[in-house]
């Protein structure tokens, strides 16, 4: 099997390229690797598809960087049976491998190289793929100020997602749109938040879909209808533990379904999140591919009930 370690170095608080060369040169594994330093968005998918279509053998990348990184791997392993993808977390997020532990979990590049892989859902929006949500609303406010200031020394990293909720709480309580599952319209024409998620995890903390799971060809669907900026304040911790869907609080507010189809229609294009990465839409549906991608999970996180 060859390894191939796609880099970001744009990705967290700083460059990490020094940092992971060393530690691939330490691991002392008797592996074939290459490591390809991007140099700017989407350069990822197109090296990754060149690298496949080109080889027939097994080939496992590693996403080193944050969920735009990841997002860019998966998109180009899609459709080939020999990919398989693995993350080495160096971003400001990372939400997706909190499906599976922490960060600290994914930072052991041996166990990453003889760990083994399993099958893992992906979202599908036009011609894009997500591996951990789609969401809109407050979230795609909240991430417009992340891209400003995630490299920022004081608001930057893990910050950056307060900072960015701060701006949202300012400007983006309500989004006008109206929303589908499987055909069944769920809520009004006026939304907080949506997060249509394969993951559990959006924003680097907040638990947005406590009860997904990754390989069960569904959509978790979590609505939020729109609430007062003091009513936010006292259920954001609540939505951030994960604790929303218990809580009766949040009974008036909250639509939380499973789906394998969600449209989504504006009266004018919105800006919508696909793993971190902003985008803008008027009208689009987010669809469920089962199966879509081999992911490799480190040894000790691994559940009894995945396939390996």
């Amino acid at each position: 099997m060859k390894h191939i370690f796609i880099v970001n170095p744009a990705a967290g608080v700083k460059d990490s390229t020094q940092k992971i060369k060393e530690l691939i040169e330490k691991t002392n594994l008797d592996i074939d690797y290459t490591i390809h330093i991007t140099g700017f968005g989407g350069e990822a998918i197109e090296y990754v598809k060149k690298v496949l279509s080109q080889s027939g053998e097994q080939i496992r990348f590693y996403a080193c960087g944050g969920d735009g990184t990841l997002n860019e791997v998966v998109n180009g392993v899609i459709g080939f049976d020999n990919a398989q993808v693995a993350v080495f977390p160096c971003g400001s997020g990372n939400d997706y491998i909190k499906y599976y532990g922490t960060a600290e979990d994914f930072l052991d590049i041996s166990e990453l190289a003889r760990s083994p892989s399993h099958r893992v859902d992906a979202l599908k929006i036009g011609e894009r793929y997500a591996i951990n949500a789609v969401h809109f609303g407050l979230d795609s406010y909240v991430l417009r100020t992340m891209i400003k200031v995630r490299r920022n020394i004081i608001l930057g990293g893990k910050r950056a997602y307060t900072a960015g909720v701060i701006a949202g709480f300012l400007g983006g309580m309500s989004t006008n749109c109206s929303m589908w599952a499987d055909g069944v319209k769920i809520g009004g024409d006026k939304i907080l938040l949506c997060t249509l998620a394969n993951g559990k995890y959006v924003g680097g903390s907040y638990k947005s879909s406590p009860l997904s799971h990754n390989d069960d060809g569904l959509i978790e669907v979590c609505q939020v209808n729109p609430i007062s900026r003091m009513g936010f304040l006292k259920l954001m911790n609540t939505y951030k533990r994960g604790e929303h869907l218990e809580d009766v609080r949040f009974k008036k507010y909250l639509n939380y379904m499973r789906a394998k189809r969600v449209e989504v229609s504006a009266p004018r294009e919105i800006p919508v999140s696909i793993d971190g990465e902003l985008v803008t839409a008027r009208k689009f549906t987010v669809e469920i591919v089962k199966s879509a991608v081999n992911f490799v999970v480190p040894r000790k996180l691994l559940r009894a009930e995945m396939r390996v």
